[in-house]
């Protein structure tokens, strides 16, 4: 087979993958239409607010794993630990967690009509550069605990991974944090309504305690 058709057709798979609406998936095993309620975002907080915590967690969970398992995986499954034509400072999980990414973010079975991409995100840094996940991930608890808004904390992070980058693998050529801070844009932009409503003062905290299915009127979702 041609080695870039070859190539090409893993990261088509590593799009389709990250395409997988789990949210909602999950809230339909509560017999909840996530795209019907709170922010109508089928991302993990919205689940967490409008069907429960636990499923919000699984969807979180799931969601982190369409980024981790591209990204760790199908270089090994496709045989693709080279790149055809590409420097070797571009490692091969990278092109594939980012398509992973695009898809959740841009579903072909939704329409286009995805999540934030902030925990598939966190799935393909745990996969190919966990320095800045550890980063981004204590930043986000810091952000998080400090003002109880979850966008507030994503575009934290968003922020602070791309930076990380930059310290920890520019040595090594500039792919990586590049693609980081393309990453961290995106995230940035997909949060563009919070931040209206941030500034109008209307995103909601997370409050503490549970919520029940339909809670919600509004949120910043994943």
């Amino acid at each position: 087979m041609n080695t870039w058709l070859h190539f090409a057709g893993w990261l088509a798979g590593a799009y389709l993958l990250g395409a997988l609406p789990s949210g909602l998936l999950i809230a339909r095993l509560r017999g909840v239409d996530i795209r019907a309620v709170g922010s109508k975002n089928i991302g993990a907080t919205n689940v967490f607010r409008s069907v429960g915590p636990g499923w919000g967690v699984l969807t979180f969970l799931c969601d982190a794993l369409k980024g981790l398992a591209p990204t760790l995986l199908f270089p090994l499954l496709g045989g693709l630990l080279t790149r055809p034509g590409l420097p070797d400072a571009v490692p091969p999980g990278l092109l594939f967690g980012a398509a992973a990414i695009l898809g959740h973010n841009f579903p072909v079975y939704l329409g286009f009509k995805g999540g934030k991409g902030v925990a598939t995100s966190a799935g393909v840094l745990l996969g190919i550069a966990p320095a800045a996940a550890v980063i981004g991930l204590l930043g986000w608890l810091a952000l998080f605990l400090t003002t109880r808004y979850v966008s507030v904390a994503s575009m934290g992070a968003a922020v602070l991974v791309p930076a990380a980058g930059w310290w920890q693998y520019a040595g090594d050529g500039l792919a990586l944090p590049a693609t980081l801070t393309l990453l961290g844009g995106l995230v940035i932009w997909r949060h563009r309504e919070n931040m209206q409503r941030l500034l109008r003062g209307t995103e909601p905290r997370v409050q503490r305690g549970s919520r029940g299915p339909g809670a919600a009127d509004e949120g910043s979702n994943q």
